[in-house]
């Protein structure tokens, strides 16, 4: 027994027609109006066509009738037609208006869903062009060790006998000697004044050249 398969949607439903019925529907250009009353006339012919039920029948004129294409067919002048592409009373100008409006409406409507779209995908792409934050590694601030090379000389022991007031001297203070001038030599200690600024009383161990 041959298995019948039936149309589950809309769309195959108006390409079925469109083979069965060429004189009346259509799946591209301009359609022709249609009968009024045409669905009973479907249902009488497409009774025996287990293909084809009255509720997905219904749903797809339904589409057919409500396209931009079908719309655009309903004008003054037109007039409608049978299963068989035999033309009968011409569209009423009541028809034309309401057929004009829904096609006004229904554009709109799709313009402004494009216009929504667009915006959103324009959003979208400002965003994905947003630059990202920077987070590039700062270099590290130099420390107290890194000294121009002029400081860097040797440390060399001076002699007491040069520790006077006014001597160019550096001074060991931590690890990194400190230049400075010798302000004051008393017997608790030797007074320098750092190039900072900063007066400091170190004993004369602590003192080179």
């Amino acid at each position: 027994m041959e298995q019948t398969n039936k149309l589950k949607n809309s769309k195959e439903v108006i390409q079925y027609l469109a083979t069965q019925f060429p004189n009346c529907f259509s799946t591209e250009g301009e359609a022709k109006p249609l009968k009024i009353g045409i669905f009973q006339d479907l249902a009488e012919r497409l009774k025996e066509d287990e293909k084809v039920s009255n509720t997905v029948l219904r749903s797809a004129l339904r589409q057919y009738t409500s396209s931009w294409r079908y719309l655009h067919g309903v004008k003054v002048g037109s007039k409608r037609v049978d299963l068989d592409g035999v033309e009968g009373a011409e569209i009423e100008q009541e028809h034309v208006e309401h057929a004009q409006k829904t096609l006004k409406e229904s554009k709109d409507k799709a313009f402004a869903n494009k216009k929504a779209q667009a915006e959103k995908a324009d959003k979208n792409k400002a965003a994905a062009r947003k630059p990202k934050a920077d987070f590039k590694r700062t270099s590290k601030p130099k420390t107290s060790d890194s000294k121009p090379a002029a400081e860097q000389k040797p440390i060399e022991k001076i002699d007491s006998k040069d520790l006077v007031a006014g001597k160019e001297v550096r001074v060991l203070v931590g690890k990194t000697p400190m230049p400075g001038q010798i302000s004051e030599v008393t017997k608790d200690g030797i007074a320098v004044t750092l190039k900072s600024g900063m007066l400091v009383k170190v004993k004369a161990e602590h003192i080179v050249a």
